[in-house]
């Protein structure tokens, strides 16, 4: 059971920091992890008590928790979730709402595609000089399509043997 939580907290320990290694997790991932497994409900245990019980079992001066330490900020939370239970149950129930959980990505902001913005952004309608930046699937030709390129062949432009020099040389 252990390991699986283990898991767990390594998964939402590395979220949202590239520095992370999955060994400690900060206060705002304790409490995403509270939350997105159902451990805090609003009710029994709040978002305060999730923040109460974080500072109880972290290091004095540290901000962050290793997993011998989320495993006591756990029980104490499974006590006060799962009223009635002794402490080795309650932990058991937290762990099974812990397991194969993710780090949910709720309401995370998307690109809009209200009204207006779909018809300025698609590029098949696009006219005049606008529409030689993009080929016909409608991705950017970059450089090419803002600028006229020059050829350095080193012919003239209205030279019919471009290129036939070195042809005729051998």
């Amino acid at each position: 059971m252990s390991s699986e939580a283990e898991k767990t907290f390594q998964r939402f320990a590395v979220f949202g920091e590239s520095s992370a290694s999955g060994t400690e997790m900060n206060n705002k991932n304790f409490s995403k992890l509270c939350k997105d497994c159902g451990i805090m409900d609003g009710k029994t245990v709040t978002s305060t008590d999730v923040d109460i019980v974080f500072s109880k079992v972290k290091a004095k001066n540290a901000r962050t928790v290793t997993f011998q330490q989320f495993q006591e900020a756990m029980k104490e939370l499974g006590q006060k979730r799962f009223k009635g239970k002794n402490p080795d149950e309650a932990l058991k129930d937290v762990y099974k709402h812990m397991e194969g959980k993710d780090p949910a990505t709720t309401g995370v902001t998307k690109a809009t595609t209200v009204g207006g913005v779909s018809r300025l952004t698609d590029t098949s309608k696009y006219t005049g000089s606008h529409k030689e930046r993009f080929d016909e699937s409608g991705k950017g030709k970059g450089i090419a399509g803002r600028e006229e390129m020059t050829d350095n062949a080193g012919y003239v432009s209205g030279y019919k043997g471009a290129g036939t020099y070195d042809k005729k040389d051998k």
